[in-house]
């Protein structure tokens, strides 16, 4: 389960920040502040299509029953190249810009209370 904490059109301190909670199945909680791109459009509609996403793998995840982890990065990566051939204009700027928010996406600042519980990265995280 994941959820926009407070997703803000504008930012006076600079970039565009996109805070964010995900909560996994075992009650592990994951703060991020994802750095927004200079052109997007809505910070709102970006929280709640991250949020629709990440929903349908949990539910996907449910029906599949036990799936490996890098099998779900793997679909999830498939995706984004689906939908960005799917964009078409050039598809050279395209990939290029993907590639950069997948970059930016990766980088951001993540919090983990110390709460969470421990975890060796191979336990599903639905």
């Amino acid at each position: 389960m994941a959820s926009n904490k407070d997703a803000s059109d504008k930012d006076a301190r600079g970039p565009r920040r996109l805070p964010y909670r995900a909560t996994t199945a075992s009650g592990n909680v994951f703060d991020f502040e994802f750095a927004l791109h200079p052109q997007t459009a809505s910070a709102v509609q970006v929280a709640n299509v991250l949020g629709a996403i990440l929903g349908a793998v949990d539910r996907e995840i449910k029906l599949q029953g036990q799936i490996g982890n890098g099998d779900v990065l793997q679909a999830l990566c498939m995706a984004v190249a689906v939908r960005a051939r799917m964009l078409g204009g050039n598809q050279e700027t395209v990939t290029t810009l993907a590639g950069e928010l997948l970059a930016s996406a990766l980088d951001a600042k993540v919090e983990e209370p110390p709460s969470n519980l421990p975890t060796d990265g191979t336990e599903p995280v639905h």
